[in-house]
Protein backbone atom coordinates (compact mmCIF):
# COMPACT_ATOMS: atom_id res chain seq x y z
CA UNK A 1 0.00 0.00 0.00
CA UNK A 2 3.08 2.80 0.47
CA UNK A 3 4.76 1.89 -2.13
CA UNK A 4 1.31 2.88 -4.49
CA UNK A 5 0.67 5.54 -2.23
CA UNK A 6 4.39 7.46 -3.21
CA UNK A 7 4.25 6.87 -7.25
CA UNK A 8 1.15 8.07 -6.88
CA UNK A 9 2.81 10.74 -5.03
CA UNK A 10 4.78 11.34 -7.06
CA UNK A 11 3.24 11.31 -10.58
CA UNK A 12 0.77 14.11 -8.99
CA UNK A 13 4.08 16.17 -7.98
CA UNK A 14 5.23 16.01 -11.67
CA UNK A 15 1.70 17.13 -12.86
CA UNK A 16 1.60 19.96 -11.02
CA UNK A 17 4.85 21.33 -11.80
CA UNK A 18 4.09 20.79 -15.72
CA UNK A 19 0.67 22.88 -15.00
CA UNK A 20 3.27 25.77 -13.57
CA UNK A 21 5.18 25.80 -15.94
CA UNK A 22 2.70 26.25 -18.37
CA UNK A 23 0.88 28.56 -16.01
CA UNK A 24 4.41 30.70 -15.60
CA UNK A 25 4.82 31.01 -19.11
CA UNK A 26 1.53 31.83 -20.08
CA UNK A 27 1.79 29.95 -23.34
CA UNK A 28 -1.43 26.97 -23.38
CA UNK A 29 0.18 23.63 -24.24
CA UNK A 30 -1.92 23.11 -27.41
CA UNK A 31 0.79 25.67 -29.03
CA UNK A 32 3.89 24.01 -28.78
CA UNK A 33 3.22 22.04 -31.89
CA UNK A 34 2.75 25.14 -33.56
CA UNK A 35 5.74 26.89 -32.43
CA UNK A 36 7.50 23.67 -33.63
CA UNK A 37 5.76 23.59 -36.82
CA UNK A 38 6.65 27.27 -37.53
CA UNK A 39 10.59 26.92 -36.57
CA UNK A 40 10.03 23.42 -39.33
CA UNK A 41 8.62 26.06 -41.84
CA UNK A 42 11.70 28.23 -41.47
CA UNK A 43 14.40 26.36 -42.07
CA UNK A 44 12.09 25.04 -45.22
CA UNK A 45 11.82 27.99 -46.66
CA UNK A 46 15.45 28.97 -45.72
CA UNK A 47 16.61 26.16 -47.59
CA UNK A 48 14.27 26.90 -50.65
CA UNK A 49 15.94 30.66 -50.95
CA UNK A 50 19.08 28.82 -51.08
CA UNK A 51 18.68 26.30 -53.53
CA UNK A 52 17.03 29.14 -55.77
CA UNK A 53 20.31 31.69 -55.22
CA UNK A 54 22.16 28.18 -56.47
CA UNK A 55 20.03 27.66 -59.62
CA UNK A 56 20.33 31.40 -60.38
CA UNK A 57 23.81 31.81 -60.36
CA UNK A 58 24.57 28.42 -62.41
CA UNK A 59 22.18 29.94 -64.80
CA UNK A 60 24.62 33.39 -64.82
CA UNK A 61 27.52 32.05 -65.23
CA UNK A 62 26.39 29.88 -68.23
CA UNK A 63 25.30 32.90 -69.79
CA UNK A 64 28.32 34.72 -69.09
CA UNK A 65 30.31 31.92 -70.37
CA UNK A 66 27.69 31.84 -73.63
CA UNK A 67 28.39 35.53 -74.42
CA UNK A 68 32.21 34.93 -74.13
CA UNK A 69 32.39 31.95 -76.49
CA UNK A 70 30.32 34.11 -79.08
CA UNK A 71 32.49 36.91 -78.95
CA UNK A 72 35.48 34.86 -79.74
CA UNK A 73 33.73 33.10 -82.39
CA UNK A 74 32.86 36.63 -83.59
CA UNK A 75 36.53 38.13 -83.09
CA UNK A 76 38.07 34.71 -85.12
CA UNK A 77 35.37 35.30 -87.77
CA UNK A 78 36.42 38.77 -88.36
CA UNK A 79 40.56 37.72 -88.05
CA UNK A 80 39.88 34.79 -90.84
CA UNK A 81 38.06 37.30 -93.25
CA UNK A 82 41.00 39.93 -92.66
CA UNK A 83 43.59 37.29 -93.52
CA UNK A 84 40.93 36.40 -96.66
CA UNK A 85 41.06 39.55 -97.46
CA UNK A 86 45.34 40.45 -97.60
CA UNK A 87 45.76 36.82 -99.36
CA UNK A 88 43.13 38.21 -102.30
CA UNK A 89 45.43 41.64 -102.09
CA UNK A 90 48.25 39.12 -102.54
CA UNK A 91 46.51 37.43 -105.27
CA UNK A 92 45.71 40.33 -107.60
CA UNK A 93 49.19 41.57 -106.64
CA UNK A 94 50.79 38.92 -108.24
CA UNK A 95 49.04 39.06 -111.08
CA UNK A 96 49.43 42.38 -111.48
CA UNK A 97 53.61 41.75 -111.00
CA UNK A 98 53.11 38.55 -113.73
CA UNK A 99 50.95 40.84 -116.23
CA UNK A 100 53.91 43.63 -115.90
CA UNK A 101 56.47 40.71 -116.51
CA UNK A 102 54.59 39.28 -119.79
CA UNK A 103 54.23 42.84 -121.18
CA UNK A 104 57.63 43.61 -120.58
CA UNK A 105 58.90 40.64 -122.13
CA UNK A 106 56.02 40.79 -125.33
CA UNK A 107 57.78 44.46 -126.05
CA UNK A 108 61.49 43.10 -125.39
CA UNK A 109 60.62 40.41 -128.11
CA UNK A 110 59.33 43.06 -130.73
CA UNK A 111 61.56 43.21 -133.92
CA UNK A 112 63.36 46.92 -133.64
CA UNK A 113 64.43 48.86 -136.47
CA UNK A 114 68.48 48.57 -137.33
CA UNK A 115 68.84 51.78 -137.97
CA UNK A 116 71.44 51.06 -140.07
CA UNK A 117 71.58 52.81 -143.64
CA UNK A 118 72.40 50.97 -147.29
CA UNK A 119 75.75 50.96 -148.21
CA UNK A 120 75.40 53.04 -151.91
CA UNK A 121 78.53 51.88 -153.83
CA UNK A 122 79.70 53.69 -156.71
CA UNK A 123 78.29 53.95 -159.59
CA UNK A 124 78.67 52.02 -163.15
CA UNK A 125 77.75 51.43 -167.22
CA UNK A 126 74.75 51.91 -168.83
CA UNK A 127 72.61 48.32 -169.62
CA UNK A 128 72.17 47.01 -173.35
CA UNK A 129 68.50 47.54 -173.22
CA UNK A 130 64.80 46.15 -172.44
CA UNK A 131 61.92 44.38 -173.97
CA UNK A 132 58.41 43.94 -172.89
CA UNK A 133 57.09 42.33 -169.93
CA UNK A 134 55.22 38.67 -168.90
CA UNK A 135 52.65 39.65 -166.72
CA UNK A 136 54.36 39.02 -163.33
CA UNK A 137 53.12 36.26 -160.26
CA UNK A 138 51.75 38.40 -157.75
CA UNK A 139 54.36 39.73 -155.41
CA UNK A 140 53.94 39.41 -151.54
CA UNK A 141 53.34 42.81 -149.90
CA UNK A 142 55.78 43.88 -147.45
CA UNK A 143 55.52 46.10 -144.79
CA UNK A 144 56.33 49.77 -143.99
CA UNK A 145 60.57 49.97 -144.10
CA UNK A 146 62.48 51.18 -141.36
CA UNK A 147 65.81 52.12 -142.38
CA UNK A 148 65.15 53.95 -146.09
CA UNK A 149 67.47 56.10 -147.27
CA UNK A 150 66.97 58.99 -149.33
CA UNK A 151 69.54 59.64 -152.26
CA UNK A 152 69.19 62.69 -153.91
CA UNK A 153 71.81 62.70 -156.36
CA UNK A 154 71.14 59.64 -158.57
CA UNK A 155 71.63 59.83 -161.92
CA UNK A 156 68.59 57.91 -163.42
CA UNK A 157 68.29 56.82 -167.12
CA UNK A 158 66.22 54.36 -168.74
CA UNK A 159 66.43 50.74 -171.43
CA UNK A 160 63.39 49.83 -173.43
CA UNK A 161 62.38 46.62 -175.50
CA UNK A 162 64.30 47.81 -178.51
CA UNK A 163 68.10 48.46 -176.81
CA UNK A 164 67.92 45.61 -174.17
CA UNK A 165 70.31 42.84 -174.50
CA UNK A 166 69.90 40.77 -176.88
CA UNK A 167 67.54 43.98 -178.62
CA UNK A 168 64.02 43.23 -178.88
CA UNK A 169 63.72 41.07 -175.76
CA UNK A 170 62.90 41.47 -172.04
CA UNK A 171 65.21 39.19 -170.75
CA UNK A 172 66.91 40.45 -167.17
CA UNK A 173 69.90 38.46 -165.35
CA UNK A 174 68.91 38.39 -161.80
CA UNK A 175 64.83 37.60 -161.69
CA UNK A 176 63.10 37.81 -158.69
CA UNK A 177 59.56 38.87 -159.02
CA UNK A 178 59.00 38.55 -162.50
CA UNK A 179 60.58 36.02 -164.85
CA UNK A 180 61.40 38.83 -167.23
CA UNK A 181 61.44 42.79 -167.35
CA UNK A 182 58.11 44.13 -165.95
CA UNK A 183 55.99 45.38 -163.18
CA UNK A 184 53.28 48.09 -163.18
CA UNK A 185 55.07 49.81 -160.35
CA UNK A 186 53.40 49.31 -157.42
CA UNK A 187 55.01 48.68 -153.97
CA UNK A 188 53.31 44.81 -154.42
CA UNK A 189 54.27 44.63 -157.94
CA UNK A 190 57.51 46.99 -158.91
CA UNK A 191 59.15 47.14 -162.22
CA UNK A 192 62.44 46.01 -163.05
CA UNK A 193 65.57 48.22 -162.43
CA UNK A 194 68.67 47.36 -163.39
CA UNK A 195 72.34 48.69 -161.62
CA UNK A 196 75.76 48.62 -161.91
CA UNK A 197 77.57 45.70 -161.57
CA UNK A 198 81.37 44.65 -161.69
CA UNK A 199 83.33 40.96 -162.87
CA UNK A 200 86.62 41.97 -160.97
CA UNK A 201 86.46 39.07 -158.89
CA UNK A 202 85.35 36.54 -162.03
CA UNK A 203 81.65 36.45 -161.16
CA UNK A 204 78.95 39.31 -161.69
CA UNK A 205 78.65 41.30 -158.18
CA UNK A 206 75.50 43.95 -158.42
CA UNK A 207 76.62 47.55 -156.84
CA UNK A 208 72.86 46.71 -155.26
CA UNK A 209 71.73 43.30 -154.12
CA UNK A 210 68.87 41.93 -156.19
CA UNK A 211 65.22 42.32 -154.71
CA UNK A 212 66.41 45.86 -153.39
CA UNK A 213 63.25 48.30 -153.81
CA UNK A 214 64.02 51.54 -155.40
CA UNK A 215 61.17 54.55 -155.33
CA UNK A 216 61.60 57.07 -157.94
CA UNK A 217 59.21 60.08 -157.58
CA UNK A 218 59.79 61.40 -160.78
CA UNK A 219 57.84 58.51 -162.34
CA UNK A 220 56.01 58.30 -158.98
CA UNK A 221 56.72 54.45 -159.30
CA UNK A 222 58.57 51.53 -157.26
CA UNK A 223 61.48 49.52 -158.79
CA UNK A 224 63.18 46.16 -158.17
CA UNK A 225 66.76 45.31 -158.40
CA UNK A 226 66.08 42.66 -160.78
CA UNK A 227 68.94 43.22 -163.94
CA UNK A 228 72.19 44.26 -164.56
CA UNK A 229 73.84 47.70 -165.86
CA UNK A 230 76.68 46.77 -168.44
CA UNK A 231 77.77 44.79 -171.08
CA UNK A 232 80.87 43.10 -171.45
CA UNK A 233 83.60 41.17 -169.71
CA UNK A 234 84.94 44.62 -167.56
CA UNK A 235 81.38 46.41 -167.29
CA UNK A 236 82.87 47.96 -163.67
CA UNK A 237 84.75 50.20 -166.53
CA UNK A 238 81.54 51.78 -167.82
CA UNK A 239 78.55 54.05 -166.91
CA UNK A 240 76.67 52.56 -164.37
CA UNK A 241 79.43 51.26 -162.34
CA UNK A 242 81.35 54.43 -162.72
CA UNK A 243 78.44 56.49 -162.08
CA UNK A 244 79.98 59.47 -159.75
CA UNK A 245 79.53 62.67 -161.39
CA UNK A 246 77.80 61.05 -164.47
CA UNK A 247 78.54 63.61 -167.45
CA UNK A 248 79.03 66.45 -165.06
CA UNK A 249 75.83 66.42 -162.95
CA UNK A 250 77.02 65.81 -159.58
CA UNK A 251 75.55 62.23 -158.98
CA UNK A 252 76.52 59.50 -156.95
CA UNK A 253 75.08 56.56 -158.49
CA UNK A 254 73.74 55.58 -161.67
CA UNK A 255 70.16 53.63 -162.01
CA UNK A 256 68.64 52.42 -165.05
CA UNK A 257 65.06 51.87 -165.32
CA UNK A 258 62.62 49.38 -167.35
CA UNK A 259 60.42 51.66 -169.08
CA UNK A 260 58.75 48.97 -171.99
CA UNK A 261 58.31 50.43 -175.06
CA UNK A 262 57.55 47.48 -177.26
CA UNK A 263 54.04 48.37 -178.14
CA UNK A 264 55.24 51.98 -179.61
CA UNK A 265 58.29 52.90 -182.26
CA UNK A 266 62.38 53.03 -181.43
CA UNK A 267 62.21 56.86 -181.25
CA UNK A 268 59.36 57.18 -179.13
CA UNK A 269 60.74 54.68 -176.77
CA UNK A 270 63.73 57.05 -176.78
CA UNK A 271 62.22 59.88 -176.32
CA UNK A 272 60.68 58.99 -172.98
CA UNK A 273 63.96 57.85 -171.86
CA UNK A 274 65.70 61.06 -172.29
CA UNK A 275 62.76 62.45 -170.79
CA UNK A 276 63.85 60.44 -167.29
CA UNK A 277 67.22 60.71 -167.98
CA UNK A 278 68.46 63.48 -165.12
CA UNK A 279 69.55 63.61 -161.63
CA UNK A 280 66.28 62.71 -159.34
CA UNK A 281 65.69 61.39 -156.21
CA UNK A 282 65.91 57.78 -155.25
CA UNK A 283 64.31 56.17 -152.08
CA UNK A 284 66.25 52.98 -151.52
CA UNK A 285 64.17 50.44 -148.96
CA UNK A 286 61.55 52.68 -149.09
CA UNK A 287 57.75 52.68 -147.15
CA UNK A 288 55.48 51.21 -148.37
CA UNK A 289 53.28 54.07 -148.79
CA UNK A 290 53.86 57.03 -151.28
CA UNK A 291 51.92 58.06 -154.22
CA UNK A 292 52.04 55.68 -157.52
CA UNK A 293 51.13 57.03 -160.62
CA UNK A 294 48.07 55.03 -162.07
CA UNK A 295 48.71 52.55 -165.47
CA UNK A 296 51.01 49.64 -165.86
CA UNK A 297 54.72 50.91 -165.94
CA UNK A 298 56.06 54.05 -167.49
CA UNK A 299 55.01 54.19 -170.63
CA UNK A 300 51.56 52.57 -170.88
CA UNK A 301 48.60 53.08 -172.99
CA UNK A 302 50.62 54.90 -175.44
CA UNK A 303 52.10 57.66 -173.42
CA UNK A 304 55.11 58.08 -171.76
CA UNK A 305 53.99 58.89 -167.65
CA UNK A 306 56.97 60.92 -166.10
CA UNK A 307 57.70 64.14 -165.21
CA UNK A 308 56.06 64.13 -161.67
CA UNK A 309 58.99 65.89 -159.99
CA UNK A 310 61.13 64.83 -156.95
CA UNK A 311 59.07 65.13 -154.30
CA UNK A 312 57.53 62.99 -151.98
CA UNK A 313 54.20 62.50 -151.99
CA UNK A 314 52.84 59.76 -149.77
CA UNK A 315 49.85 57.94 -150.20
Amino acid sequence: MRRNNLLAAGMLSVLLATSACGSVTGVPNSSAPSSVSANTGVEASSTHDKSADAVGTTQRAAAEKAEAAAAAEKAQAAEKAQEAEKAQAADKAKEAEAAAAAAAEKKAAEPKPSGTPMAVPAPAAAPAGGAPASKPAPAPVLPASTSERIVTTAYTTAYTWHDNTPAGSATISHPILHKTAGGTGTYADPITIAVGHSKATGQSVLDFPAGTRIYLPSVRRYFIVEDTCGDGNDPQGGPCHQGVNANGTNSTIWIDMWIGGASMSASGADNCAAKVTDVNTAVFDPASNYAVAPGAGVIHDGICDAGYGNALVKQ
